[in-house]
């Protein structure tokens, strides 16, 4: 009976922080954050995708900016304003871990980013990693 008790207040506690990250996350997401232009060094796919995939962002058209910015990526992964956009999208179309992984790529490409760095939809994801 003990050991149950020990089981049950572990799993309230872990279900109590997905929840309250979860609210972070959803404060965070009820605002649009702006995509990133990718630098000019970036490939002329990756650039023409971005572009399109802003376009698409800014309509609210979330799976078709979700799509381009994919493809952003795709063509330049190295670009951490495309990985950041990808993430913006994931988030709006509800793939929180995946925008995680994306966020994450980003700030790991360009930590001196302000524009990325200081972002409150990437710090609310990047939390529920720890």
């Amino acid at each position: 009976m003990r050991l149950l008790g020990v089981f049950g207040l572990t799993a309230v506690m872990a279900v109590s922080f997905v929840l309250i990250s979860a609210q972070g996350i959803r404060a965070a997401e009820k605002k649009t954050y702006p995509a990133l232009e990718l630098k000019a060094s970036a490939s002329d796919s990756a650039k023409m995708h971005n572009t399109e995939g802003m376009k698409q962002y800014k309509m609210g058209m979330w799976d078709q900016a979700e799509m381009h910015f994919a493809e952003a990526v795709k063509g330049d992964e190295k670009s951490a304003e495309a990985h950041y956009n990808y993430g913006l999208s994931l988030d709006k179309v509800g793939k929180h871990h995946e925008a995680m992984t994306e966020f994450d790529s980003a700030l790991k490409l360009d930590p001196k980013n302000p524009e990325i760095a200081d972002s409150e939809i990437l710090k609310a994801h990047l939390k529920m990693m720890k």
